[in-house]
């Protein structure tokens, strides 16, 4: 859903200017918990970049988050949830989403974050697991595979 991805991208965008600098990048990631190597984050950037303007706009975006099928994505996908996932159990629940999100200057509370969750909580145990987010950052519905 379009609304959905506007939200994910304004998290990043945290000036506000609607583009996605490597500077905004890099602190995302650096106040979720990992750091990532200059140079590994010129990589992503290379490979999002696609209109090579230095910056990830919504349409570049929109375009990495359906991607997700992609072997290059599945690692910055598996990285992405990983980031949620606070203690590492494979799951990430409302209270690890509102902390990351409140980390991120997004005000929510645990209550909206179960709101969240469960819009994409197709197996209905109140948490996201990876296929799970996987499903909802390629904005594809779930299937029998």
């Amino acid at each position: 859903e379009i609304k959905q991805l506007k939200r994910v991208f304004a998290r990043f965008d945290t000036n506000g200017d609607g583009k996605i600098s490597v500077t905004e990048l890099d602190s995302i990631l650096r106040s979720l918990g990992s750091a990532v190597p200059a140079d590994e984050l010129q990589r992503v950037m290379e490979d999002l970049d696609t209109d090579r303007d230095g910056f990830i706009n919504l349409a570049e975006f929109a375009a990495f988050c359906q991607s997700g099928s992609a072997d290059c994505d599945a690692s910055e996908l598996r990285d992405a949830f990983d980031l949620y996932d606070k203690d590492k159990n494979g799951l990430i629940s409302a209270t690890e989403l509102c902390q990351v999100l409140n980390t991120l200057g997004m005000k929510c509370s645990v209550d909206e974050c179960h709101t969240m969750i469960k819009s994409v909580d197709y197996d209905g145990d109140g948490t996201v697991n990876y296929e799970e987010f996987k499903k909802m950052m390629s904005n594809n519905r779930p299937s029998g595979n």
